[in-house]
């Protein structure tokens, strides 16, 4: 602008468009290089003004624009400047949060290679209402995964509560069935009529693969470059809605993995193509670490959105590695009950 107004000649016809530079300058720069970048467009417009006296008046007007111009400048950077560091704080305690109610898993638990993994569908946040969990008790390798229905901090705080009752009473109920019993009414006393919590609970013991399932997505067992996937005997309903689950009972062989996941891998889309996650599965998680094998699903993932999730997902993949040593196979906490009788 300087240098039209110089090529323009002594008459100071366009001092007004200097006000541009503070305001450019407001939508990237922090508020001391805005003032900066005022201030020298204000002594440089006072220069023109002195440079023509019969517009005097005229430029006189233009200047003091120029100047309020720099002080909205400085106050919008300002207020955009303390949002952002109270998103990046807000970002900061949602990551802290994530780690209190999803600890991190593995890499061994038991006679399983496990890794857990969280992917947030928004940048700004990284929790939401999908939980999974993975614990060594008495009755084996216990694990669970979860989506409560809903977003925002009723579905964390809804998830806390189930994580922590499980991670109580997984250690205390031998049958799994009595473990869904405990979870529900800890999810029914929280919860209004239509809330719930989806979920699949896992226990491997001696080799033996018992799974019930409470309205959730089936695990995946990879074994031997086929993905099966582990349908419940019977439909059950959500946590919260008094589900009577049927165990599902497998055996393992060593190098078999299982796959579990939250409905947003599911519903995850390009053009109205859902994500191939049955086929690519083996490819993807078949091969390196468990912990590998996660990233390069969500690698695959995201690529397939272009970036963009609708729901968070929960992921958490498991490497049976062979029963301990001098360990012989245990009853299913299923039948321990019975095997007592």
């Amino acid at each position: 602008m300087s240098a039209v107004e110089a090529a323009d000649g002594r008459s100071a016809n366009y001092v007004a468009l200097l006000a541009a530079a503070p305001i450019l300058a407001a939508a990237l720069a922090a508020w001391p290089v805005v003032l900066g970048v005022g201030v020298a467009a204000t002594v440089i417009g006072v220069a023109f003004a002195l440079l023509d006296p019969e517009m005097l008046l005229v430029t006189s007007v233009n200047v003091v624009w120029v100047a309020l111009a720099t002080g909205l400048a400085v106050a919008v950077t300002s207020v955009r400047q303390r949002q952002a560091d109270r998103i990046v704080e807000l970002t900061k305690l949602a990551s802290v949060a994530q780690q209190a109610v999803l600890r991190p898993l593995g890499p061994q638990v038991g006679t399983l290679s496990v890794a857990g993994r969280y992917i947030s569908s928004t940048a700004t946040a990284e929790i939401g209402g999908d939980l999974y969990e993975a614990i060594d008790t008495p009755y084996g390798v216990r694990m669970i995964i979860g989506d409560v229905r809903g977003k925002g901090l009723d579905a964390v705080r809804l998830a806390s509560i189930v994580l922590g009752s499980y991670r109580h009473v997984a250690y205390e109920r031998a049958d799994l069935r009595a473990v869904v019993a405990d979870l529900d009414r800890a999810v029914a006393r929280n919860v209004g009529d239509e809330d719930f919590v989806t979920a699949a609970l896992v226990e491997e013991r001696g080799g033996t693969l018992t799974i019930v399932n409470c309205g959730h997505p089936p695990p995946l067992l990879l074994r031997r470059g086929a993905v099966i996937p582990l349908e419940p005997p019977a439909p059950a309903p959500p946590l919260g809605f008094m589900p009577v689950v049927r165990p599902r009972v497998e055996r393992l062989e060593p190098g078999d993995r299982l796959l579990l996941f939250t409905d947003g891998l599911g519903e995850a889309r390009r053009d109205g193509e859902f994500f191939p996650t049955a086929d690519r599965a083996w490819r993807l998680l078949g091969h390196g670490t468990v912990a590998n094998g996660l990233a390069s699903l969500e690698t695959a993932l995201i690529e397939w959105v272009h970036g963009r999730l609708d729901d968070d997902i929960a992921l958490v993949l498991m490497e049976y590695v062979g029963a301990r040593t001098g360990v012989t196979a245990a009853v299913p906490s299923w039948e321990v009950g019975a095997a007592e009788s």
